[in-house]
């Protein structure tokens, strides 16, 4: 598909000059449903209905990537979770192994399961991206693997360059021409601090979004984006009080860590509504498939849902890093998925039984500039949003972080 030129890192320059949302005095512990307006994918009577579903696919896929890894799966391609369809696909180079096979047979007791044929596996794939990254230089800005085994899907700003460089590719390349990734709050929060909320670095002006509280060492932390600054740096809130120290960075996963009290719930109002807010508390964690239907609440954008999980395991060229294990999600309706401030803010799906509690997914990263709309939520002169987007998914912060656990409310 024809794109356009840029993908930008979500954070935002110094404060504005304009006039930020009106302070909250007193945090609202009110909750309300996180649901989207429209109608329902899948023909699906609620979204309740169609997010219990993929809460069952999504604990099945669970279940077969663990056994891929304890047991041994060179054959294995991809897992798509298709809730819209009721069913979970699996993809597969040559013969299942028995042990696959029996437990796939398992889990159809509870969710259809269809075993399909690869052409590669994902340890093919994931040699050939190695490659080509370095082969290829700038002239490729992302490069992921299809969850159907087909092949890679690859990036980069110029079409004819990056095909020439991925023209001698061992296994079928689709090029996607002009889409180059840049890294992308609520705004008077404290302690204990809470996700999309709005920090600021100390040093640099920079301003980004607080992801989800984590533990780790019988500490306290907030989780957010690597690139919204350096470990001793110093992150506080757009009124100036200080949340914590930059403790713990990884630039190739972009996920940080920052040394503060707080508590396990994310903000999901719109930001650029008056008092007063509300937050919803986390339940916990989930792994991250395509097909996924999710929501994003940076602290500029706020709340949007009809998100859905488009890629997995994406490598990311940027000017200076190489960004691992990244997954790209696109607004279903084409409007606002996130935008400049939003960076390190909560990628989160409800928990189907009430959709008043969320699942920490992931935190916004990437916007791709080159599918550029309209801004929600709190606006700004200049501020760039897309429809497209790229988050580090919980599983980059397990592997950054070894030891660190969710914060739930």
């Amino acid at each position: 598909m024809a794109l356009g030129v840029a993908l930008a890192v979500v954070a935002t320059g110094a404060a504005p000059a304009t006039a930020a949302p009106a302070p909250t005095p007193v945090k609202d512990a009110a909750t309300r449903a996180v649901e989207p307006d429209g109608k329902v994918p899948g023909g699906f009577t609620s979204w309740k209905d169609l997010l219990a579903t993929q809460e069952k696919l999504v604990k099945a896929a669970d279940r077969l990537t663990a056994a891929v890894r304890t047991q041994g799966g060179a054959g294995f391609a991809g897992i798509v979770a298709a809730p819209e369809n009721r069913e979970l696909r699996v993809y597969w180079k040559g013969a299942v192994p028995e042990r696959i096979g029996d437990l796939v047979g398992r889990l159809r007791r509870d969710v259809p399961v269809s075993v399909l044929p690869a052409a590669y596996s994902a340890r093919e794939l994931e040699s050939e991206t190695n490659r080509l990254g370095r082969a290829s230089g700038s002239a490729v800005t992302s490069i992921a693997p299809n969850p159907d085994g087909s092949g890679l899907t690859v990036s980069g700003a110029d079409y004819g360059e990056t095909r020439s460089k991925v023209a001698g590719s061992a296994v079928p390349v689709t090029v996607e021409a002009g889409v180059t990734p840049a890294p992308a709050a609520r705004w008077n929060d404290d302690a204990p601090w809470l996700g999309g909320a709005a920090w600021r670095n100390a040093s640099t002006g920079l301003g980004c979004s607080t992801g989800f509280a984590v533990t780790a060492g019988g500490a306290s932390w907030m989780l957010s984006a690597a690139h919204c600054g350096s470990v001793g740096q110093t992150a506080t809130d757009p009124t100036g009080q200080v949340i914590g120290p930059i403790a713990y960075a990884d630039v190739r996963r972009d996920v940080m860590l920052i040394r503060a009290g707080t508590a396990g719930r994310v903000y999901n109002n719109d930001p650029a509504a008056t008092p007063p807010e509300y937050s919803n508390p986390v339940a916990g964690t989930s792994s991250t498939y395509v097909g996924m239907w999710l929501c994003t609440s940076g602290a500029y954008s706020g709340t949007i849902c009809l998100c859905q999980v488009k890629m997995t395991n994406v490598t990311i060229y940027l000017a200076r890093d190489v960004l691992y294990g990244m997954a790209l999600i696109e607004n279903s309706t084409r409007k606002n998925a996130a935008g400049q401030g939003d960076s390190g803010g909560p990628v989160e799906t409800p928990e189907p039984s009430g959709t008043t509690r969320q699942y920490a997914v992931g935190v916004i990263s990437l916007i791709d500039t080159s599918a550029q709309v309209p801004c929600t939520g709190y606006v700004t002169t200049g501020r760039i949003c897309s429809w497209r987007l790229y988050y580090a998914p919980w599983s980059n912060a397990t592997t950054a972080f070894p030891g660190i656990a969710i914060a739930t409310g």
